[in-house]
């Protein structure tokens, strides 16, 4: 007998929660670049810190900055030949 041992399903648990952290950091760095062109945010510390902290980075992603960089929209303003 092993000092740590697993079953199974505790396996294919851990197993689904590691693919749904994938899924989640990856669907977390889509929606990042997909924003970053319409805001005026720059998307550098959520990069970071999806990189780092993976999970809790995309969680707190989708919970504050998802929200952010969609109120703050890019806008057409040009100032051209202005005297």
């Amino acid at each position: 007998m092993e000092l740590f041992e697993l079953s199974n399903r505790t396996m294919m648990i851990l197993g689904g929660l590691f693919w749904v952290a994938v899924v989640l950091w990856i669907w977390a760095l889509i929606d990042i670049f997909r924003l970053s062109r319409k805001s005026t945010e720059s998307p550098a510390p959520w990069l970071l810190l999806i990189i780092l902290f993976p999970i809790l980075g995309s969680i707190l992603f989708f919970q504050i900055g998802k929200k952010r960089m969609k109120d703050n929209k890019r806008t057409f303003d040009p100032k051209f030949n202005q005297r």
